[in-house]
């Protein structure tokens, strides 16, 4: 379907990045501990006309998440996203030049910045890892080199603009790999996938031996019930070590956990089997069970003993933060934060399928749950 009356070309928001109280919170830098939010949604958020207010005064969401403790923008990179255009009067996003200008505003705020490299057009997930078109049919020797030089080229456009990200994920909720049917895990055979792991890792690596800035890796999979076999798989049948940080999706609509004491320990588990950095990288928790739109909300169940309610958002949010910490984890983003209702329009509806999961209300006031990024927690 075609949009009839698409979203403005160019985004605008009021900056005000006024200093906040140092007293009542606390302000942690990404490299002790990352309070991170992914916004690879928010330019054309902004540009299907969204506004975000924080105390009453429309501001641009990156100060407002700024000023509340965040100091971590996640984005995602599409190959070749050019579906979005039917939707969106002929405009890209999640493209390149979309990503730029993400990593632009957040680096302009001193925040750093995690590049998702989700190696399709579209949406990559458990069961969705669609290879981009460009590449359908080539053969792994080929595939491998095509994924170190899209890497590279990426790497080297960003730095080139002084925008290079402090971390990268190689993929995005590979629980059975990337790159369909290539790359895809077959009867536990990680092999094909492994290999395609480590060509996109050397090309990071490589960049990293000429760069001031030397982008931690992130590998990542959904939910905690799957972690220890994906780690299992990429360490010790597929050989791949040469990574910095476990990255996890944990919803309470798909985690088989029932109690938030459980994450902790997983987390430790985690940490102390494989060596190696754990990080929650995309989370939410619903402040309602209503919708803003006809666009059908993903996620609506709650955990363990929390209300779905304002407080018992930012309740959830607090006590997963102090989870992670107990855990030994290295930090926790938010995934979509700001994926309130708007014009917006995609393949699937109109407006938001997170409204009710977002850190801002139906009308895009800064929700109280904002606030666990700069709650004191203990470490």
């Amino acid at each position: 379907m075609l949009l009839i009356t698409g979203c403005k070309k160019n985004a605008s928001a009021t900056i005000d990045n006024q200093p906040t109280d140092s007293i009542s919170y606390a302000y942690y830098n990404w490299t002790s501990f990352v309070m991170g939010s992914d916004l690879s949604l928010n330019n054309q958020l902004l540009n299907c006309g969204a506004t975000f207010k924080d105390s009453g005064i429309i501001k641009d969401p990156f100060v407002i998440l700024k000023n509340h403790g965040n100091n971590c923008i996640r984005v995602r990179l599409w190959n070749n996203p050019s579906w979005i255009a039917t939707y969106n009067n002929g405009h890209l996003y999640s493209d390149l030049a979309d990503v730029e200008k993400t990593i632009k505003r957040a680096k302009d705020l001193g925040m750093s910045v995690n590049l998702d490299l989700h190696f399709s057009d579209t949406w990559a997930d458990p069961a969705h890892q669609d290879i981009p078109n460009k590449w359908a049919g080539l053969t792994i020797s080929t595939l491998k080199d095509s994924i170190y030089k899209f890497t590279s080229y990426v790497l080297k456009d960003l730095a080139s603009k002084n925008l290079t990200p402090e971390m990268i994920q190689i993929g995005n909720e590979t629980n059975q790999g990337m790159l369909w049917p290539i790359g895809k895990v077959v009867n536990n055979d990680f092999t094909s996938f492994g290999q395609l792991l480590q060509s996109a890792i050397k090309a990071v690596r490589d960049f990293s031996l000429t760069s001031s800035i030397k982008p931690l890796i992130i590998l990542h999979v959904a939910q905690f019930q799957n972690a220890d076999y994906f780690m299992d798989g990429i360490i010790n049948k597929a050989g791949v070590t040469d990574f910095d940080i476990l990255g996890i999706s944990h919803y309470t609509d798909y985690t088989t956990l029932t109690k938030m004491s459980e994450v902790g320990n997983a987390i430790s588990s985690l940490r102390l089997k494989y060596n190696k950095k754990v990080m929650i990288v995309e989370t939410s928790y619903p402040f309602t069970t209503q919708n803003a739109d006809k666009y059908p909300n993903i996620t609506t169940k709650g955990f363990d003993n929390y209300s779905i309610s304002s407080d018992g958002q930012l309740q959830y949010l607090k006590d997963l933060t102090q989870q992670v910490i107990n855990g030994g984890g290295s930090g926790i983003m938010y995934w979509a934060a700001d994926w309130i209702s708007s014009s917006y329009q995609d393949a699937w509806g109109t407006g938001s399928s997170w409204d009710n999961n977002t850190l801002f209300d139906f009308g895009g006031n800064a929700l109280p749950a904002l606030d666990f990024m700069r709650n004191k927690y203990t470490f």
